[in-house]
């Protein structure tokens, strides 16, 4: 039986209280010798706001965008849906715009497509998930930057420079990085005008940091994982998380297996993530970016990373790496273990979805 989604959260004490249903994973990270929480000190988390910065599936026309009930079940108030990436026409970032916005007017009384940070509260007041769009890479503006304030029109609140590979903007992640192009410096400059968040993740050292110093509003890694904890191409060093804290900005820790230091269990992963992001950098500035993808049966599994080993070098997703991706059920979990670890509820609902709700309350206009 499934739990109602304004009820999940309020589980949260529940957990912490009975050993029933206490997970083990959640058991086995008190080994600190932190007292658990009661009831009462989990009060604060029970209409706590649940931010989800990007989804992870691939965006695709006929999608079937039901499977954002797997979000709304597990208690997500919020949630950014990728519509285009890099490795992708940019056309098709147009065609999946058309397609989810016309599914998601057809069902306003469960999902709302919100224009402003303020709207994202008053969804969660009427029960209902919020909704806003994200791109990954600048390719999809096609070499012209007037397609920002379209597409922040069209519902895009982030967008990110380079998916994993060089583009016409700057340098991703896992190429030869030449830092923000004077191209990128236009977009960077019209994010800031339209008030779209600029995006880090995925992009390459340089590039980013270059990012942050013109960039005149708070930047966000949406989904990354400090390189200290996994050694890997696709996550961020102790600089570019410092640098983003500078900026007012937040770093979403993400749940995809790649990215996360094995541990006994992903949410324990996920916990240690933020807790490495907190102490480094303080409890404002951090949060999750899951990047989840629904089982899907026609899924092809890792058939587009070996299909585009430009965009995937096959030495950093060598299967398997033993963590799991990770499902929008684990921030109960996350919130469990982080109390505790001796964490306060109000530090713990800044990193559920505070901390993204300021940001966003900074940008978007």
């Amino acid at each position: 039986m499934k739990i109602s989604r304004r009820g999940v959260l309020a589980q949260i004490g529940l957990l912490i209280a009975t050993s029933e249903v206490v997970s083990s994973a959640a058991r086995a990270s008190a080994s600190d010798g932190s007292p658990r929480p009661s009831p009462k000190a989990v009060e604060p988390l029970h209409d706590a706001l649940v931010w989800d910065d990007h989804s992870g599936f691939d965006p695709t026309p006929d999608f079937n965008l039901e499977r954002l009930e797997d979000w709304r079940q597990a208690g997500v108030d919020y949630l950014s849906i990728d519509v285009g990436y890099d490795v992708i026409d940019w056309q098709l970032a147009i065609r999946n715009l058309g397609a989810y916005v016309t599914w998601l007017e057809k069902r306003a009384d469960r999902f709302v497509l919100v224009r402003r940070a303020d709207d994202v509260l008053e969804a969660k007041r009427t029960g209902r998930m919020a909704i806003t769009f994200d791109l990954e890479g600048m390719s999809a503006l096609n070499g012209d930057s007037s397609l920002v304030s379209l597409y922040y029109r069209l519902g895009v609140r982030q967008m990110l420079t380079a998916y994993n590979k060089n583009n016409l903007a700057g340098g991703g992640c896992h190429d030869k990085d030449t830092g923000l192009t004077a191209f990128g410096r236009q977009v960077i400059a019209e994010m800031n005008r339209v008030g779209m968040m600029v995006d880090c993740s995925h992009t390459g050292y340089r590039t980013t940091m270059d990012i942050m110093e013109a960039a005149t509003q708070p930047v966000i890694f949406s989904h990354s994982n400090p390189k200290a904890l996994r050694s890997h191409g696709r996550n961020i060093t102790d600089d570019q998380i410092r640098a983003c804290a500078r900026t007012g900005g937040v770093i979403g820790v993400t749940g995809l297996g790649y990215y996360l230091p094995e541990r006994a269990s992903s949410a324990i992963a996920l916990a240690d993530c933020v807790t490495y992001v907190r102490d480094l950098v303080g409890v404002d500035h951090v949060g999750l970016g899951l990047d989840y993808t629904p089982p899907d049966p026609k899924d092809v599994g890792d058939a587009d990373l070996a299909a585009h080993p430009d965009f995937w070098p096959p030495a950093e997703y060598a299967p398997p790496w033993p963590m799991k991706d990770t499902p929008p059920g684990v921030f109960a979990q996350l919130a469990t273990l982080l109390l505790e670890r001796g964490w306060a509820g109000g530090e713990v609902r800044k990193v559920l979805g505070e901390n993204f709700l300021r940001v966003a309350r900074a940008v978007w206009k």
